[in-house]
């Protein structure tokens, strides 16, 4: 190993296993095995001792990925502050992914998408709690005894519909609660209309991370247990999946009229939303809000879209154990995953950046004006 090279990812959310680092030009890793599961495609490290020289990092085992399609026209996202993350050239060849960049510094991160620290999560969980109209409610622990945090908002209770908003059940999705931040920054923004006026009509129930501690491990889809909680929603059980379990049972105890899970895909280079067309309860009333839903944010985001996403048989027997699937079937409302792309949204494309966390927080704060939409619209009020 050279000397003065370094990879390592003993850090929040790092994941790498060094192979050998003889050179610059030649440095082997492999992508860690998530938290006892075959899933893996998270990564996120740290290199030193390279400032100036043209690096060569391969991805071993990409090929044998989760979703290996996903690396075709990916770019990896480094950093050096972890504040600014930049896309850097990458190619998947013979099997194996290759970031090809030369540091400008002798210290950089390099991430599969920027990264959102468990640090920050607290921070966020600190700050909204400080907003007016906003509580915070401890709802279980994980396996590994971390709060399980549901975030309230709202100016009234009477009449006030209950909309539901979860993120990060795939903790390496972290675009998901970029996308949180955004959409709690414009709802405790008291001087915006769309804020103000859904406070005067509704109660926002947010999960900012449904998975802590797969999120701190560095795993792709699963929590400590090794278990997905996106497959979890139809018998959830506290030793498994406590984290679906607490928000279950508070779900019981609200109801929900509405409801969003926020989510990132590997392969599809768009934004868009899977609705609830292949379950029993589906019916005209439901389809006339999914379509209110996406046109509205269809008008008001260029970088949404409906053209590409999900087959309506896309989860096949699996369907209702996904949390909108089974949240759509349970309580008879509009219930969507909302999935967001790791790598650039081919419609309006920013080489620099790709899809980032800046564009997730717009895409979370406009997320409002269709939610707005819906809930005045004669379907929703028709739930009266």
């Amino acid at each position: 190993m050279n000397s003065k090279l370094k990879i390592s990812s003993a850090f929040d959310g790092g994941n790498i296993n060094l192979i050998e680092a003889n050179a610059p030009s030649n440095i082997r890793v492999n992508i860690p095995l998530d938290t006892n599961s075959h899933f893996f495609q998270w990564f996120y490290f740290r290199l030193q001792g390279a400032m100036g020289e043209e690096c060569r990092i391969y991805f071993d085992n990409a090929s044998e990925a989760a979703y290996a399609e996903g690396w075709h026209d990916y770019q990896a996202v480094a950093s050096y502050d972890r504040e600014y993350w930049f896309r850097v050239p990458t190619e998947y060849v013979d099997g194996k992914l290759v970031i090809c960049h030369t540091p400008e510094q002798d210290s950089v991160y390099y991430a599969y998408f920027a990264p959102y620290s468990y640090e920050r999560h607290l921070d966020m969980l600190a700050w909204a709690s400080s907003q007016d109209n906003c509580l915070s409610h401890d709802i279980g622990t994980t396996a590994e005894g971390r709060d399980i945090t549901l975030l309230e908002i709202g100016k009234t209770q009477a009449l006030a519909k209950n909309i539901w908003i979860i993120a990060r059940q795939h903790p390496g999705e972290t675009m998901a609660q970029w996308f949180i931040e955004g959409l709690l920054e414009r709802l405790c923004d008291e001087s915006h209309p769309i804020a103000r006026a859904l406070l005067e009509q509704c109660r926002f129930y947010i999960v900012p991370n449904m998975n802590p501690d797969g999120s701190i491990h560095g795993n792709l889809r699963v929590n400590s247990k090794g278990i997905n909680l996106n497959r979890e929603w139809q018998t959830p059980t506290e030793e498994l999946s406590p984290e679906v379990l607490a928000v279950q049972n508070k779900m019981t105890e609200i109801g929900v009229d509405l409801f969003l899970d926020i989510h990132g895909d590997e392969t599809l280079p768009v934004n868009f939303v899977d609705g609830c067309r292949n379950i029993p309860a589906f019916d005209q009333r439901i389809a006339d809000m999914e379509s209110l839903f996406s046109g509205t944010l269809l008008a008001v985001s260029p970088d949404f879209q409906v053209v590409k996403g999900y087959d309506n048989d896309y989860f096949g027997d699996e369907t209702l154990k996904i949390a909108s699937k089974w949240v759509g079937q349970t309580y008879k409302c509009l219930s969507l995953t909302l999935e967001m792309p790791f790598k650039d949204n081919e419609l309006l494309p920013d080489s620099e950046v790709g899809w980032s966390p800046e564009r997730s927080k717009i895409l979370g704060a406009d997320i409002l004006y269709p939610i707005y939409q819906v809930v005045n619209s004669p379907s929703m009020k028709s739930d009266l």
